[in-house]
């Protein structure tokens, strides 16, 4: 048998349609300094779609199970990096979706090693790119959020969170609002939330049904600027439909975006975009008749903030929408 030897960092690799069991044959041993160098050669063939496709769906992921277990940070983190390689094709993720692996891999997102854990959130990730791989996630997302809350990781790995998350929580909300996270960190749950879900169609309706209106109109008074800004985001998007903008109106919302709005100008430069948002989500309730009615009676404000002496051009404009919306008369 002919190999071809690279490094010594790389197991031999043997030519051919050899190559890949052979390589999967050298993960068995014990040392593991023998299975580290095994994992690396298989890491660089998987670049090549066609061992790629032959490590697929020739039997061989099962075998990784048990190296997801292995004493050797090393070694688990390796083969997290062959996963996410594995990840980079399709039908990669609807292996992985398919096997036993995803269990022992979620485990791993309190591994001790650093280097691993980021490894578990690139294919994590990656699986949330497809529909099935976002389902399977689902029951992981109040794993995820506490992970989020625990803020440790570093960026990298808190923008991999959220993306996933995000994946997650537009084909079903529920598993993130009732992961504790609305009353133990707000601020985490709605910058999931507005990062993605309220803007389809099917996730406005989400949030109306998934009753987390209430919670949004609490988060508007937070002492955190980041989470009134997150909140007015997704209610803005959501009074958009119609039962959106029912809801806000019970829930008494219009007195709260009303005070949002009343800013010194000192503190406007921060507070831009919650104010921002704040007029755009008064406009929209503005279209229901008893929006338009309770807005009325406090077109004073608006009209004072459209006007010229606004100094920032885009809060004036958005002023004079909303006026102009609460003044039509057919």
């Amino acid at each position: 048998m002919a190999f071809v030897v690279t490094d010594s960092t790389r197991a031999p690799v043997a030519f051919g349609l050899r190559a890949v069991p052979k390589l999967f044959e050298e993960l068995q041993p014990p040392d593991p300094d023998r299975r580290l160098r095994a994992l690396g050669s298989l890491c660089d063939l998987m670049h090549d779609p066609e061992r790629l496709y032959q490590t697929v769906h020739g039997g061989f992921l099962e075998q990784l199970q048990v190296l997801l277990k292995d004493d050797d940070p090393s070694v688990r983190t390796k083969t997290c990096e062959l996963l996410h390689l594995l990840t980079g094709h399709s039908i990669g993720r609807q292996a992985l979706l398919s096997s036993c692996l995803l269990p022992p891999l979620s485990l791993l997102l309190g591994d001790s090693s650093p280097s691993c854990r980021r490894n578990v959130h690139l294919v994590l990730n990656r699986l949330a790119l497809l529909p099935a791989g976002a389902q399977a996630l689902l029951s992981l997302v109040p794993k995820l959020m506490q992970k989020l809350r625990e803020e440790e990781e570093e960026e990298e790995v808190q923008v991999l969170l959220l993306s996933t998350l995000s994946r997650c929580s537009q084909l079903d909300a529920q598993p993130a609002l009732t992961s504790d996270g609305a009353s133990t960190s707000p601020s985490c749950l709605f910058v999931v939330l507005s990062a993605g879900l309220s803007v389809p169609e099917d996730g406005k309706q989400q949030v109306c049904e998934g009753a987390v209106l209430p919670v949004l109109v609490g988060l508007l008074q937070d002492e955190d600027l980041e989470v009134q800004a997150n909140a007015a985001g997704v209610i803005m998007y959501t009074v958009m439909i119609t039962a959106g903008k029912q809801q806000c109106l019970d829930l008494g919302i219009i007195s709260v975006l009303l005070d949002l709005v009343k800013r010194n100008e000192e503190e406007e430069k921060e507070k831009k975009a919650l104010i921002m948002y704040s007029l755009r989500a008064l406009t929209a309730l503005a279209e229901a008749p008893d929006g338009r009615r309770l807005l009325l009676e406090q077109l004073p404000l608006l009209v004072k903030r459209s006007e010229a002496g606004e100094r920032d051009p885009d809060i004036r404009r958005a002023a004079q929408t909303a006026v102009r919306v609460i003044t039509w008369t057919p």
